[in-house]
C-alpha cells in the first residue's frame, strides 16, 4: 500500500516538526494497544507500528502495551524483541475497558491512538491521524479501517448511530476505492479498534465505562465526547488493516446478555432529551423486531434478561444522564449529534451481524 503523505504545514500544525532532529522529554502521540493472550497478533501488529514510524521522528511517540493478565508469555516476548516498548501489567483479566482504562492513564502524549492487538498500520497513519487535531474542536478521529484478509473491502469508516438506538459500520464490506478520495467529514464516533484521541478530551469525559466491559463501549465514549462539545472525524488518508474476526462467541447467552443490556444502558444514558420523543417509538419498533427475530432461533431468554438488567439500572442510567448534563455545561463547544433515521435494512444487517468485535483476546 502506498504511503498516505500530509502536508510539512499539517505536520508543524499538530507539533509534529519535519525537521526536528532533538528528544522532546513529553512524547506528542502515545500508541496503546490492549491484550490478552495475543502474543500471535502482536508480531504484525508491533512489527508494522515500528515499521512505519515517522522516519526519524521515532522520539515523537510512546507505544504501551497492556497485558490483562495473558497467559501465553506475552509480557516475555514484548520485552525481549520490543524493549522500547512501555509495558502496563494487571494483575487480573479485567476484559477490554479496564485495559484500556489502563493503557490510557499510562499514556502520556497528548494524543492517544488506541490499537487493538489484530490491526496493522501502514505508511504514514499516524502523520494522517493526527493531522486533524489541528482544529481544537476535534476530540477523535476515525481512520479508514479496511479487511486485512481482503483490503479491497472496508471495515469501518468511522462509526454511525441511529435515532432508533442501534450503532451501524459506516461503509461496512463496500469498496475501498469509494472510501479513499473522501474528504475529511463529521462522523458520530470513531470505532474503538484503531481511534485516535485527543488526551484532554479522554481524561475530561473519563474514558470508557468500566460496568460495559465490552460491546458498545466505543459508542458511550464517543458520545460523551459529543456531550462535551468535541467532534469526530473521519479521515481517509489514514489507514489501517484490521483482522475481522469473530473471536467472542455471538450465540454465548451470558454474552447476548451483555449485548442486550449495554444497548439499552448506552441508549437511555446518552440519547439528549430533545431526540428521545422522536426516539420512542423507532426503539420500541427495533426492539420488536429484535426480539422476534431471536424468538424465532430460540435465543429470546437471554435478550429478554439483558433487557431487564438495563431496567434494575434505572439509578445507574439517572446519574449517566446528570453526569452527561454536568458535561455540557462545561463544553468546549455546543454539543451536536448527527443521528441517522436508519431504515429496515439497517436493522436486517444488525440482528444478521452484530457490531463485530475484533480478536482483542479478552474473556467475555
Amino acid at each position: 500500500m502506498e504511503p498516505v503523505s500530509t502536508s510539512e504545514e499539517d505536520q508543524q500544525r499538530i507539533g509534529l516538526n519535519p525537521k526536528a532532529s532533538r528528544p522532546d522529554p513529553v512524547p506528542l502521540c502515545s500508541i496503546v494497544i490492549p491484550t490478552y493472550n495475543g502474543r500471535a497478533l502482536l508480531e504484525t501488529c508491533l512489527g508494522s507500528v515500528f515499521r512505519h514510524l515517522p522516519a526519524g521522528r521515532t522520539w515523537a511517540t510512546e507505544i504501551i502495551v497492556v497485558d490483562d493478565a495473558s497467559t501465553d508469555g506475552t509480557v516475555k516476548w514484548v520485552a525481549t524483541h520490543y524493549p522500547p516498548v512501555r509495558l502496563v501489567r494487571r494483575p487480573m483479566n479485567g476484559g477490554f475497558c479496564a485495559a484500556a482504562n489502563a493503557g490510557l492513564s499510562a499514556a502520556r502524549g497528548q494524543f492517544i491512538q488506541l490499537l487493538n492487538n489484530d490491526t496493522e498500520v501502514t505508511p504514514g497513519w499516524l502523520e494522517a491521524g493526527l493531522a486533524p487535531f489541528a482544529d481544537p474542536t476535534v476530540g477523535s478521529v476515525a481512520p479508514l479501517v479496511l479487511v486485512r484478509s481482503d483490503p479491497s473491502r472496508v471495515d469501518s469508516a468511522g462509526d454511525a448511530y441511529t435515532l432508533a438506538g442501534w450503532p451501524t459500520k459506516r461503509g461496512h464490506g463496500q469498496p475501498t476505492a469509494a472510501w479513499t478520495e473522501r474528504p475529511l467529514e463529521d462522523v458520530f464516533a470513531a470505532s474503538g479498534s484503531s481511534a485516535f484521541y485527543r488526551a484532554e478530551a479522554i481524561r475530561q469525559v473519563g474514558g470508557f465505562d468500566p460496568l460495559l466491559g465490552s460491546y458498545y463501549e466505543d459508542v458511550d465514549l464517543g458520545f460523551r465526547l459529543r456531550w462535551a462539545g468535541y467532534r469526530s472525524v473521519f479521515d481517509s488518508r489514514c489507514r489501517i488493516l484490521h483482522e475481522v474476526s469473530a473471536t467472542y462467541d455471538h450465540a454465548h447467552p451470558g454474552l447476548q446478555r451483555r449485548i442486550a443490556r449495554n444497548a439499552e444502558l448506552v441508549f437511555w444514558s446518552n440519547l439528549p432529551a430533545r431526540h428521545l420523543a422522536a426516539a420512542i417509538l423507532p426503539h420500541a419498533a427495533l426492539l420488536i423486531t429484535q426480539g422476534g427475530w431471536r424468538l424465532a432461533r430460540l435465543r429470546f431468554i437471554p435478550f429478554f434478561l439483558g433487557k431487564i438488567d438495563a431496567v434494575r439500572s434505572a439509578r445507574s442510567i439517572h446519574a449517566r444522564r446528570k453526569h452527561r448534563a454536568d458535561l455540557a455545561r462545561s463544553s468546549i463547544a455546543a454539543a451536536h449529534f448527527p443521528l441517522r433515521l436508519g431504515s429496515f435494512r439497517d436493522v436486517l444487517n444488525h440482528l444478521r451481524r452484530p457490531r463485530e468485535h475484533s480478536a482483542r483476546k479478552h474473556t467475555p
